[in-house]
């Protein structure tokens, strides 16, 4: 078993998930049952599954959830990127998520690369 609070792609996801709750607060109050409730949803997963995949036994249990997290990761990018085009939230804060997203699904993607080649 792995403890998921070691990881540095569990707590920069935690933290990126953290901020997605504080800027949807300014969304408007419509989009509540709509993109804010799937942003938290799928900010909120990435760092759920990365835990899950940890109290696997085994590298390949571990690895499938590390997936689920990047489809995740995916899913916050274009609602990110809707939410730019959108006007919810200012270009530059924006930017800022994505670069976050994207260097959180980097690190997965190395991650999973490595427990891939164990194997």
């Amino acid at each position: 078993m792995r403890d998921y609070k070691k990881f540095t792609v569990w707590e920069k996801s935690h933290n990126l998930t953290l901020q997605i709750y504080n800027v949807t607060i300014k969304y408007p109050k419509e989009e509540i049952f709509g993109l804010i409730s799937q942003m938290k949803r799928s900010s909120s997963s990435i760092p759920t599954n990365i835990a899950e995949g940890c109290g696997r036994n085994s590298d390949k249990d571990f690895c499938r959830f590390l997936y689920f997290a990047f489809g995740s990761a995916n899913e916050l990018e274009y609602q990110l990127l809707l939410s730019i085009d959108l006007k919810f939230i200012e270009n530059e804060e924006g930017q800022k998520l994505l670069f976050q997203t994207e260097e959180i699904k980097k690190m997965l993607n190395k991650l999973i690369t490595k427990l891939n080649a164990n194997s």
